[in-house]
């Protein structure tokens, strides 16, 4: 099995034993909705509220290796524990609260990977308006993939309900304008 899959099957199971609320974002959601491009990691949102994080951190660092030795105080702090797999695969667990985050947990569906095993993953509206508030290179390559790919599939009034208030926190609404050119194109 692909080893990044075989680590975030890792990570999930590890989440359901425990009732968590969570989906796969990233270059795993890529490779369902977007062009598929290789990957050397899994990006997991997981719903973890304001105040209760340490419940959280503390059980994920008792099972899963630190990729620095100060990976508790900086997902504290900074609200991504940086984990990895038992195969060596780096795993980056975002620490979801907004109520963004946890619309994309409850619209999240099963993919289906290899050896009939499935991952849950945001959908392709939350992938691009994660993409577009990250706003990396990679992340603009990201979203022309899936909108080649998903053309006339997409809620294009939903991205735009849920971009527009994150671009205006970010103080970035040009974002908002690029997206609307790639959808189009």
């Amino acid at each position: 099995m692909n080893p990044v899959y075989a680590a975030a099957l890792e990570l999930q199971g590890f989440c359901r034993q425990r009732g968590w609320r969570f989906s796969f974002i990233g270059g795993i959601a890529v490779q369902r909705w977007g062009e598929p491009r290789l990957t050397v990691d899994a990006d997991l949102t997981l719903l973890t509220g304001f105040g209760g994080e340490e419940l959280y951190v503390d059980a994920l660092l008792q099972s899963f290796r630190p990729r620095t030795p100060e990976a508790r105080e900086f997902a504290l702090k900074r609200r991504v524990l940086l984990i990895e797999a038992s195969n060596t695969i780096s795993l980056d667990v975002s620490l979801g609260a907004i109520p963004f985050e946890e619309r994309v947990v409850q619209r999240s569906s099963e993919f289906l990977i290899q050896g009939g095993e499935s991952l849950v993953t945001c959908c392709a509206e939350d992938l691009l308006v994660l993409k577009t508030v990250a706003g990396r290179d990679q992340d603009w390559a990201d979203i022309r993939g899936v909108a080649a790919r998903q053309t006339g599939r997409l809620d294009v009034a939903l991205i735009e309900w849920e971009l527009l208030p994150l671009l205006e926190l970010k103080q970035d609404e040009a974002a908002a304008e690029r997206l609307r050119q790639v959808l189009r194109a």
